[in-house]
């Protein structure tokens, strides 16, 4: 049985977690916006159209920001069409995936549902086939009290108050030669940073995240976020990261030990962005936007097949499986091990689309992934100590992959005696359990709480409405405290949340 030791410090801190770390993401890409958060015409819906069960499922992921509209979308939409009255709305072709919108859903309608759905907008302008005056117009809607044409078109649309939105997204994926209106890093640097500062004019409080790299593996990366941030370092606040992982050549090690290709694609645009910072003399760092995120393979031969121009098609409807589970955690404690630069991140996406969160006709119910960016999200507010963790290693094509995957947050709430200190951990090996100790002799009197287990004999074990709950979290665990000293066992291929706190 292989042993593990994980070392932490409570004066050792990386970074106090910005709650935004957990946020998620809607694109008007399939079934996402239409039959996901919106569908009018069922039974399960408000008097808005909005799915009633979406939301308490949205409520209790614990999601604090939603990027949108989009994505791949955003390069070609114009704002406009989707507000106003509903039977003036166009129909267009959206190019980026090949269907019509309806428009039927649009800023207001996503502001509307934010609200209720307990969350806060993260919008992105389109800087693929408009610029910056587009960019000027939608922030004098969003933003403005009124007294200018935008600001009143929006109250004459129904909204006497401003939406007040502060974190926006100057473009998407502009590196990409799949994108609309994709553009060299220069050209993406400079109309970036001069929608930056018309921005800010208007706004001087908006909050603006630069367009890195699409993947790490963009033969472009590094040279992109090195020249992009060279142009608009004094505009931008943050520099946008995107990775989704896939298991097509079904080795699980191999797709487990992604979480270390994480890690150095964050280490990276890191220094990155102090080495820009070191050039230009500045004072402010620039801080990560992780605002794509997930595994992403299951339904692409599907969408193969999907007939060109049609409306909110079946797409991307990845269903996830237990191993799928195991990676979303170690992503999750990946990015809280940078808490100090890792700011926001979005899940993509949040229904139906590569999500959490699946619908019908007659329901919703959770997929297996669901669960670790559920307990993580509700867990792991607070700061992150710097957690070293003493366990074996195999090897992967990115070096030396731990088979423990392992952070620690603490959280000193008001009074004191209500403070938690929780390790989250995955085990990765798939075949013998782990011995866990940790020396929390600095944490007197705490005691443990609570340890919930994720785990499944059958890595392929997937969720379904028909069996929602096969793959779900049990409080099962075995965690003890003894002369300070913890102790777990973690089975083989599993997942878990170690909940401590002053007895």
């Amino acid at each position: 049985m292989k042993k593990s030791v994980l070392h932490v410090d409570r004066y050792m801190k990386v970074g106090e977690v910005d709650e935004r770390i957990y946020g998620s993401f809607i694109e008007h890409l399939g079934r996402a916006v239409y039959e996901g958060i919106y569908q009018p015409d069922s039974p399960l819906s408000d008097e808005n159209g909005f799915r009633r069960d979406v939301m308490g499922l949205v409520r209790e992921l614990g999601v604090p920001v939603v990027r949108y509209p989009g994505g791949n979308f955003v390069s070609g939409y114009h704002w406009e069409d989707g507000t106003g009255p509903k039977e003036l709305r166009p129909q267009r072709i959206e190019p980026a995936w090949n269907v019509i919108e309806t428009n039927q859903f649009g800023l207001n309608e996503f502001m509307d549902w934010t609200s209720l759905a307990g969350t806060a907008p993260m919008m992105a302008v389109n800087l693929g086939t408009r610029g910056p005056e587009d960019a000027k117009n939608i922030l004098e809607y969003c933003n403005l009290k009124g007294g200018s044409y935008y600001s009143d078109l929006r109250i004459a649309h129904g909204y006497q108050n401003p939406h007040d939105i502060k974190l926006w997204c100057l473009g998407n994926e502009m590196d990409g030669p799949w994108q609309m209106g994709h553009k060299t890093a220069y050209e993406y640097g400079r109309i970036a940073a001069e929608t930056g500062r018309v921005m800010k004019m208007i706004d001087p409080d908006v909050e603006l995240v630069a367009c890195g790299s699409s993947s790490l593996y963009m033969d472009t990366f590094g040279d992109w976020e090195d020249t992009v941030l060279s142009e608009c370092y004094d505009q931008a606040d943050y520099i946008s990261l995107h990775q989704y992982y896939d298991n097509c050549a079904d080795d699980t090690p191999g797709f487990l030990a992604n979480t270390v290709a994480m890690d150095q694609f964050i280490s990276s645009v890191i220094s990155i962005c102090d080495a820009v910072k070191a050039k230009k003399r500045k004072k402010k760092s620039i801080h990560l936007s992780f605002d794509e995120w997930n595994v992403w393979y299951h339904s692409k031969e599907q969408d193969k097949k999907l007939e060109p121009w049609c409306k909110a098609p079946h797409q991307l409807e990845d269903i996830y499986n237990f191993e799928d589970a195991l990676l979303v955690a170690g992503m999750l404690i990946t990015m809280l091990r940078h808490a100090d630069r890792v700011r926001i991140a979005c899940l993509a996406q949040l229904v139906n689309v590569i999500a959490p969160i699946m619908t019908s006709d007659t329901g919703a119910w959770k997929q297996t992934i669901y669960y670790p960016f559920a307990l993580i999200s509700k867990y792991g507010r607070g700061t992150v100590l710097h957690t070293v963790a003493d366990t074996p290693v195999y090897e992967c094509r990115y070096g030396d992959a731990p088979y423990l995957d392992s952070v620690c947050v603490l959280n000193e709430n008001e009074p004191s005696e209500t403070a938690e200190l929780t390790i989250f951990a995955v085990n990765k090996d798939l075949k013998e359990s782990m011995e866990l100790s940790c020396d929390l002799r600095q944490f007197e009197g705490y005691q443990v709480k609570e340890h919930i287990v994720l785990t499944h004999p059958d890595l392929k074990a997937a969720n379904t409405q028909s069996a929602p709950d096969l793959v779900k979290p049990s409080a099962g665990g075995n965690a003890k405290i003894e002369g300070g000293i913890l102790s777990a066992l973690l089975c083989d291929k599993s997942f878990h949340v170690i909940r401590l706190a002053k007895s």
